[in-house]
Order: structure tokens, then C-alpha cells, then sequence
């Protein structure tokens, strides 16, 4: 009978947002002030980065663990770049770094039919081993000043990383409901042979989807680099999971061929309301780990039981 139960994730993820805000609220009052909303608005700007080129990537049946360690590699590159060459050609190669490494991985995925995790897993290890030796083991620092606009900086009251991730946001919405591309993500996460007879190049747009996953990395290594005004070579360590975390627990399905902009808006708040909450609370970060995996159990539960339900953008 459970399986009779078809409801809409959104709406569900929506309503328990809002009390989980209230009963941190009631716990702790400075949850809702000025200065903390700020400080959570930098926080989900670059999880809300990650977690739009993770959903690509979900979407076509994948999953990329890469993501940490290509912000790491885009982290040092960008920083060596903008000492080099400047601000603007090292914030170029930074993002072009994550788009090659996130290629890379769709080849070996689409047309040597690798698997994702094995790939993806592979390109964790030789990315950040790659920083490390760029970086030699050192952050890199001494880096204009401008440099730490976009981390540090604001615009009328809202932080400047908040403005990068509503415009990321806003793009991922955009291919995944107005353009063809995003149409084949859905069609190949939901099966894959259909869309072959559909006339659809599957092995070009699963490069696609890695290479959006890629940039989405090296976009969120400059803001986290920005932020510190350094290159980090172990920068990002762990945000791939959190990314993961996300996408599903705003209902996207990681066989594919279901997820939407809105649900991973919504599991980015879950998440960073829920660490914030908790940090307000005076939770270790020891038993936020263990909250945040029994959240990402309880929401595969849920979704066992949940009726088919129609694709979302």
C-alpha cells in the first residue's frame, strides 16, 4: 500500500524546511539575524554551485566524485594564473581546468563505457594529486587584492557569491527546461536505449553533462580561493558528497532520469540550514556527520515508496 502514495517531493522538502527553520529558530533566536543568514547565504553559494553540475550528471544515470578534488586543481590553478597572466585569464583557466577534467571523465564513461564511480573515483585521486604537486604541497598565496571580490565581496546588503549562485541556478534551470540538451539528460538518465532509437548522441551528451559537472567545480574553486584570497591545493575535501547529498535529498533519482533545478534549490537550504542550526545548537561536527547520513537514508526510504512521478525541471 505504500506504494500507493504519490506525492509531490517539492512541496514535501518545502514544508519540512520551514519547521526545521522554525525549531532552530525557538532553540536559537540568532538563527533568523542579519549576520547569520549572511554567513549562510556564503555557505550555500558554493554547495549550490557543485550541486547543479552534480544534478547533470545524476541526471544522465551518473554520479561524479570528482568534484572535491577539481576544485582543489582549479583552486591552485586559478591562483597561479592570476599571478602569471592576470585576474581574468587565471579565473579562465581555473573554470577551463574543470571543464576538461569534467570532459575527461565523460569520455571515459560514454565511449569507453567505464563506470562513473570507478571513473569519477579515479579523477579524484589524480586531480588532487596534480594540486599538490603544482602547489607543492603549499597554499598559494600573495594575490591581488581583487582577487577577493567575488568571495568576500557584497552588492546592496547580499554577499557577491550568493549573485554567482542564483545566476547558476537560473542557467541550470534554463538548459534543463528550454534547451534539447537538457531534454537528453532526462531521456538518457530515463533510458538509455530508447534514446538511442530516438536518434539521440548519447556518448556527446553524456560529455556534455561531465563537462557542465567540471565547470561547476572550478567556478566553486574560485569562489572558495577568493574567499580565503589563497589557492588551496586540498580545497574542497568532502563538498562532492555534500553536492550528492543534496541533489537527492531534493528528489532527483541517482539511477537518473529525474531531478529539477527546484528540488536541489530546496535540498542546498535543507543542508545548510541544517548545519547552520546545529552549529548554532552546539552539535559537533562529529554528529552533524551522523545527522546528515541518517537524512540521506531516510530520504532513499522515502523514495523506494514514492509512486512514479513525472520528471521536473
Amino acid at each position: 500500500m505504500a506504494r500507493r502514495f504519490n506525492f509531490n517531493s517539492e512541496l514535501t522538502m518545502a514544508i519540512i524546511l520551514i519547521g526545521m527553520i522554525l525549531l532552530f529558530f525557538v532553540i536559537q533566536p540568532s538563527l533568523l539575524s542579519g549576520q547569520n543568514l549572511e554567513n549562510v547565504g556564503r555557505q550555500a553559494s558554493v554547495l549550490s554551485v557543485l550541486a547543479c553540475g552534480q544534478l547533470f550528471a545524476i541526471l544522465v544515470g551518473g554520479i561524479d566524485l570528482s568534484l572535491g578534488s577539481i576544485i582543489g586543481l582549479t583552486s591552485v590553478i586559478a591562483a597561479k594564473g592570476v599571478l602569471a597572466w592576470g585576474l581574468g585569464w587565471g579565473l579562465l583557466a581555473g573554470i577551463l581546468v574543470g571543464v576538461v577534467l569534467g570532459a575527461t571523465n565523460g569520455m571515459l564513461i560514454s565511449y569507453y563505457r567505464m563506470p562513473a564511480m570507478i571513473v569519477t573515483l579515479a579523477m579524484l585521486y589524480f586531480a588532487r594529486g596534480i594540486a599538490l604537486i603544482i602547489a607543492g604541497g603549499m597554499p598559494v598565496e600573495r594575490l591581488p587584492s581583487a582577487f577577493g571580490i567575488l568571495g568576500k565581496g557584497s552588492m546592496l546588503g547580499i554577499p557577491n557569491p550568493v549573485f554567482i549562485a542564483i545566476a547558476a541556478f537560473v542557467v541550470c534551470g534554463f538548459v534543463l527546461k528550454f534547451t534539447r540538451l537538457g531534454r537528453a539528460f532526462y531521456a538518457i538518465g530515463g533510458v538509455e536505449e530508447t534514446s538511442y532509437l530516438a536518434g539521440i548522441r548519447v556518448e556527446r551528451v553524456k560529455v556534455a553533462a561531465y563537462a557542465l559537472s567540471g565547470a561547476s567545480a572550478g567556478l566553486a574553486g574560485i569562489i572558495l580561493s577568493s574567499r580565503l584570497s589563497s589557492g588551496q591545493p586540498n580545497l574542497g575535501d568532502g563538498l562532492e558528497f555534500e553536492a550528492i547529498a543534496a541533489v537527492v535529498i531534493g528528489g532527483a533519482r541517482l539511477g537518473g532520469g529525474k531531478g529539477g533545478i527546484r528540488g536541489t534549490l530546496l535540498g542546498v537550504l535543507f543542508l545548510a540550514i541544517l548545519a547552520n542550526g546545529l552549529n548554532l545548537a552546539r552539535v559537533s561536527s562529529f554528529t552533524q556527520m551522523i545527522v546528515i547520513g541518517c537524512v540521506l537514508i531516510i530520504t532513499m526510504i522515502v523514495d523506494r515508496f514514492r509512486a512514479p512521478a513525472s520528471r521536473v525541471a
